[in-house]
């Protein structure tokens, strides 16, 4: 065994001599040591510790993990942390309840709240988070929320001054440090607090962690002048040990000897670390405090607040050298320089824009004139288009700001300008002029491409927020400044654009106006008035009725327009803008005269859905004018089809992953109508049904007994089948059931009941109230459950009466007496009423033509016998040959003669010219026999 473990000698050359032997042994033997010592160095290191000191450790140490699985976002573990840290606490609640509750604990739960309050705000966070981590995260912020309500004052405490709670942390270090010595002796003192616990472990391991640097040095540099710095080392490290007492030698003495072994060496390190970590934030508040201190004035190499992790920039980069000469080349080049990092990997998009913003106003210092500052606007323009790399994604509302304000600065400077630049894209950029001179200035752009595609962006905006939020009332109150960007370019085109620029920009104002039902232009036709005076100013000082905008808008286009999908969306605009305001036979008449049924499959799905949209709104117009049948046909193609929700772009249907991709999800979602321009479902589907039931109860009445029966419409039907499986029947609670509850009475001819089913507070709040002339179709759908319960009743009940008075079904179904007159008469002449009028009684003779119920089953059972007989005719056929042998069936299903059996002698049988063939018999020739 060497010197250096025997006794606490303190000269210098023994210990020197005992390094000496130590370095150049092996591995081995040094394990073998520290086998050999492990009782000494258990005496030694044995320190007895107050439960206080034991409790706060354990809490400190999961507080610490806590912290550190904080730092990497492991929602996971910093949950299962945070449950064994309040079980840590329960048990330590005695001395709590003696001591107070630590104050480090508390900063904890405040730091973990707040952190945990800023991942849930991170909405992009949160969904790159995986399942387990966004679980927790929801977990741990309840339970946080949960837990934090005992220590609310606290907590208050604490964030009111998070400064002065750290400060009397670190008086208290002093204190502790001062009194550390003698803890390593007497370590039940009962006054130790945690802080000082905590700071105890690496002020003791400080010397060795000086022994260790040393080590490490001698290991890794070979050479001789090393060697004897770390002799110095040991030495003056030696001296400063000896001075100290003899007892606490000896056990200094044993520690070093530890550091030594790999096991010690290993497990100071984090000491070391943990040193570092702590007097690094003393240092920069002390910086902190030293700058107040100097009223505010820099120090170089001080210390900046950085928020977020991310690197404050300290000064703005020079546009140009000092002294440079700023004319309009110089900016063009530096512009271009500019746009060159456009699109690299790396590139600070928003820094581009702050440079090109910085550009535009030296610009405008330097009076270089608007040709370039409409260059650089252009340009700044594209980049804010260009800051959201991903298409789907959508501007923030900062930079949507940005954008709409520079589009009018935009503007602005060409309507001020209006005859001296020219802008288009045919402008080559060698045959700019952008320098001031006689000539106007010439820039290449297009403003009309950065409107339209601003209108796309809002369209992107409005379907990315939520529609039942305040965020989209607020996003929507922006569609005004849109709307008068497109007027102002609208107005600044009709002089400058081409015929092509000028339909595009007119379909932007056509796209905006559309869907938009013109209250103010009802009341008029209304001739309603304003309720106060200042509202008949306003109307009065308002332009031209929107049906007159779209009209002067559409016949440009029809006139002008030389590609089909501008032509095509402008029609279809102009049907539903007539069709929204009741204008039906307009509407009508321009559908059926552009023919774009014909071909509108071939159409982009965009259009489509302008198409589907359009022919809703045909339906429900036809609807509100009383036009059952034709309400009912154009609505009939999207309500069977089951997909009205995803043919009108209103949202898209759960379907499999093998019949759409989350790409072609991802591109359905960008086709979806914003929800301010959605047509109601329930409506829709209301319209239909209604208009359904008007034309199908009676039909099922008039053909009741008719087994080649064809249905009207397989929905309504459906639905009726639903309400027939019900085992219970209550009072009708949806839409649906109160339409089919209508129905059966309507069957039955019951108006009143069906009346009351279909227009009662329930249905007038969920659909008839939506309407614009709520009461007139009212009335006007009463009218027709009165003439269609007539026509069902009729058809029901004509084989029990021999004749019935007008004057009776006037009464039973509250219509006037010519009413009835002309829908038995008009039945009369269709055939489908066998009856006769009797003018001067004014009754109808029923002429007892029809069938009783009990013929119809008989003619009913003599159809199919003889469709029986006929399949087994044929069956038998194919079994057993054709008959004869005469007759074989041709490929098209005829009879056709066999020629092998006829004899050609003058006494037999000959060719027969014709035989049996389908549409009869063929005129045989006269000499068959």
């Amino acid at each position: 065994m060497s010197r250096f473990f025997a006794t606490g000698s303190d000269s210098e050359s023994e210990e020197s001599s005992s390094a000496d032997e130590i370095t150049p042994k092996a591995p081995g033997t040094t394990f073998k040591q520290s086998l050999l010592l492990s009782d000494d160095e258990e005496d030694t290191k044995r320190v007895v510790r107050s439960a206080k000191d034991k409790r706060f450790e354990e809490l400190t140490n999961l507080i610490k993990t806590i912290r550190n699985a904080m730092k990497i976002r492991d929602m996971a573990k910093c949950l299962e942390e945070f449950e064994q840290l309040c079980r840590a606490f329960l048990k330590s609640k005695n001395i709590v309840d003696k001591e107070g509750v630590p104050s480090f604990y508390i900063r904890l739960l405040a730091d973990l709240e707040d952190y945990l309050n800023q991942l849930w705000e991170d909405k992009e966070g949160k969904k790159k988070m995986n399942k387990n981590n966004a679980k927790a995260l929801s977990t741990l912020r309840q339970k946080i929320r949960k837990y934090n309500r005992d220590y609310e004052t606290e907590i208050a405490a604490y964030k009111e001054n998070p400064q002065e709670s750290a400060d009397e942390e670190e008086e208290k270090e002093p204190e502790d440090s001062g009194s550390s010595s003698d803890s390593d002796g007497d370590g039940g003192d009962e006054g130790v607090s945690s802080k000082s616990f905590l700071k105890k472990k690496p002020e003791a391991a400080s010397e060795a962690s000086k022994f260790l640097k040393s080590a490490k040095g001698s290991g890794d540099e070979s050479s001789s002048s090393d060697d004897d710095d770390d002799d110095e080392d040991w030495g003056s490290d030696t001296v400063d040990s000896g001075s100290e007492s003899s007892d606490e030698g000896e056990g200094r003495s044993a520690s070093l000897a530890v550091v030594f072994l790999k096991k010690t060496q290993d497990s100071d390190k984090p000491s070391e670390k943990k040193l570092g970590k702590k007097k690094k934030p003393k240092k920069k508040e002390r910086l902190e405090e030293e700058a107040e201190e100097e009223g505010g004035e820099e120090v170089e190499g001080g210390w900046e607040k950085v928020k977020g992790g991310v690197p404050l920039v300290k000064e703005k980069p020079k546009m140009f050298a000092k002294g440079t000469e700023i004319n309009t080349a110089v900016v063009v080049k530096k512009l271009n320089e500019i746009l060159q990092a456009r699109g690299k990997k790396g590139t600070d998009r928003a820094a581009q824009i702050e440079l090109l913003h910085a550009l535009a106003a030296i610009a405008a210092e330097n009076n270089l004139g608007q040709g370039i500052l409409v260059k650089i606007k252009f340009n700044i323009i594209a980049s804010l288009y260009d800051y959201n790399p991903n298409l789907a994604a959508f501007m923030k509302p900062d930079m949507w700001k940005k954008c709409l304000d520079c589009i009018d600065e935009l503007l602005d400077i060409l309507f001020d300008n209006n005859n001296h630049i020219f802008i288009g894209e045919n402008i080559a950029e060698d045959s700019e002029n952008l320098a001031i001179s006689d000539q106007p200035f010439r820039v290449r752009g297009c403003v009309l491409t950065l409107v339209e595609r601003m209108d796309e962006e809002f369209t992107k905006i409005m379907q990315n927020t939520d529609p039942h939020s305040q965020e989209y009332v607020d996003n929507l109150k922006d569609e005004g400044r849109v709307c008068g960007i497109v007027d102002r370019l609208l107005a600044y085109m009709e002089n400058k654009g081409s015929t092509e620029e000028i339909c595009r920009i007119y379909l932007r104002r056509i796209m905006h106006t559309y869907y938009k039902f013109d209250y103010k232009a009802h009341r008029r036709s209304l001739g309603l008035q304003g309720e106060s005076k200042s509202e008949q100013d306003q109307e009065e000082s308002e332009g031209e009725d929107s049906a007159v905008i779209m009209d002067r808008l559409c016949k440009f286009i029809y006139a002008k327009d030389r590609t089909d999908r501008i032509r095509t969306c402008a029609i279809l605009c102009h049907i539903y803008h007539h069709a929204l305001h009741s204008r039906w036979y307009q509407a009508r008449d321009l559908m059926l005269m552009s023919h774009l049924q014909d071909n509108i499959q071939h159409a982009d799905p965009p259009v489509q859905i302008l198409y589907n949209r359009t022919m809703v709104q045909l339906g429900i117009c036809a609807f509100r004018q009383g036009m059952i049948k034709d309400a009912h046909n154009a609505l009939l193609d999207i309500q069977s089809s089951g997909r009205a929700k995803e043919l009108l772009g209103q949202g898209l249907l759960m379907r499999n992953m093998q019949e759409r991709n989350a790409e072609q999800e991802k591109i359905e979602k960008r086709r979806q109508v914003p929800f301010h321009m959605h047509i109601n479902l329930e409506l829709l589907e209301c319209v239909y049904l209604v208009s359904a039931m008007l034309l199908e109860i009676p039909y099922m009445a008039a053909h009741e007994f008719d087994a080649r029966r064809r249905m009207i419409s397989k929905q309504f039907h459906h639905q009726l089948r639903v309400g027939e499986r019900q085992p219970l029947l209550g009072p009708p609670e949806s839409m649906r059931e109160h339409v089919v509850a209508a129905s059966k009475a309507m069957k039955m001819g019951d108006w009143r009941t069906c009346h009351s089913f279909i227009i009662n507070e329930k249905m007038n709040s969920k659909v008839w109230d939506l309407f614009p002339e709520t009461q007139r179709v009212r009335e006007m759908l009463v009218r027709k459950i009165q003439e269609e319960s007539l026509r069902t009743y009729l058809f029901t009940y004509s084989s029990v009466y021999d004749s019935i008075s007008m004057e009776t079904l006037s009464e039973m179904f509250e219509l006037e007496i010519p009413t009835v007159h002309s829908i038995i008469s008009k039945m009369i002449i269709n055939e489908e009423l066998m009856a006769s009028l009797d003018q001067p009684t004014q009754t109808v003779v029923m002429h007892r033509t029809e069938p009783t119920s009990l013929q119809n089953m008989a003619l009913q059972l003599a159809e199919k016998l003889g469709s029986l007989v006929e399949n087994n005719e044929r069956v038998f056929d194919l079994k057993q040959g054709v008959y004869g042998g005469y007759f074989n069936r041709d490929q098209k299903g005829g009879y056709q003669q066999k020629q092998s059996y006829q004899r050609d002698q003058k006494g037999g049988y000959q060719q027969k010219q014709g035989g049996y063939q389908r549409g009869g018999y063929r005129n045989q020739n006269q000499s068959n026999y």
